[in-house]
């Protein structure tokens, strides 16, 4: 895999950002600092690992969709708030690979380095989950799992995006964290995507009349509870997509939860959905046995309060985890 001869930068994992308390030698390690392994890129199909975290270091596509940056920060502080949980898996070997950065404001080069990692990752039968940076990063990221396993044949890839937004937006000279499932959809074909958690008040009526236009599968943040008859319904909407896809790609928009959860947004809502809605919404596709990568965006430190969405970020990275452990 090259990077060289692309205008992106990459810093291998560092283990300044695991550490945690101090626990008993006798009865074995108990906390993710104690558990994660650290590699280079370069050590991808050298080294024996079932699961690679990597960051995505990248606010140029929130700073050109006139978001708040800070997101770049996202992957150090959600990797701090991981190391410090209690390991609950034996089972699946976890590694942190490190970050890909943007430079130059060149997040197109950024995009590509990414997506070379990413077909890197699932061609050696590592799960990878991504951490962000703005959502541009799905971009990239679609692009290295259509290149990993559409090599031979033609795989047809589901995208299930928990977000308040479609990012469905026509590219308008140039590509931004609003953008990247248009780019998907207008680049690709055999492709499905299913946005969870849209609210109106956070999209325009051109990106409702482009989802309707374009047949895309969404539902309002209103469908978006914990009671058992929402939960079913929605469940009963995903499934035929479920069912006529080879592989489902999970990403998740931190913006899509209630800003009671998530405060540490570029676009904070009160209106989003709630942390136990996802993770079981989480169990219920990881159980289908076909997600094959999955990511986290917009994670904005700097605007987070009490560490509330980045501790929320690392569970669910925590979660999903152990999801791939009972698989």
């Amino acid at each position: 895999m090259e990077l060289k001869l692309l205008n992106v930068d990459y810093q291998s994992a560092q283990k300044i950002y695991w550490t945690g308390r101090k626990s008993n030698p006798d009865i074995g390690k108990q906390y993710w600092y104690q558990e994660i392994e650290l590699f280079d890129i370069k050590d991808i199909g050298t080294k024996n690992t079932d699961i690679a975290l990597i960051g995505y270091v990248c606010d140029e596509g929130v700073r050109r969709n006139l978001g708040r940056v800070g997101a770049k920060q996202g992957p150090t502080v959600l990797r701090e708030r991981l190391a410090k949980l209690p390991i609950h898996f034996d089972k699946k070997k976890v590694a942190d690979f490190g970050n890909i950065i943007c430079i130059d404001e060149d997040m197109e080069g950024c995009q590509n380095g990414f997506a070379n990692t990413i077909e890197a990752f699932i061609s050696n039968t590592i799960f990878p989950i991504a951490i962000g940076g703005g959502h541009d990063m799905s971009y990239g990221h679609f692009k290295g799992i259509h290149k990993a396993v559409n090599r031979d044949s033609d795989k047809k890839i589901g995208i299930i995006n928990f977000d308040a937004h479609f990012d469905l937006r026509p590219v308008d000279k140039k590509s931004n964290s609003g953008t990247p499932f248009n780019q998907i959809l207008n680049e690709f074909d055999n492709v499905e995507y299913f946005a969870i958690g849209i609210q109106r008040q956070s999209n325009t009526k051109e990106l409702f009349d482009i989802a309707k236009d374009d047949n895309i599968h969404f539902a309002l943040n209103y469908d978006c509870e914990s009671s058992k008859e929402e939960l079913t319904a929605l469940q009963e909407r995903l499934q035929p997509i479920i069912d006529s896809c080879d592989h489902l790609y999970i990403t998740i928009d931190m913006d899509g939860f209630s800003s009671a959860y998530a405060p540490g947004v570029s676009a904070p809502s009160p209106l989003g959905f709630t942390p136990y809605f996802v993770f079981k919404m989480l169990h219920f596709l990881f159980d289908s046995k076909k997600v094959i990568s999955c990511d986290i965006a917009e994670l904005n430190p700097t605007l987070d309060r009490d560490d509330i969405t980045a501790n929320l970020a690392a569970k669910l990275v925590d979660f999903i985890v152990m999801k791939l452990e009972d698989q």
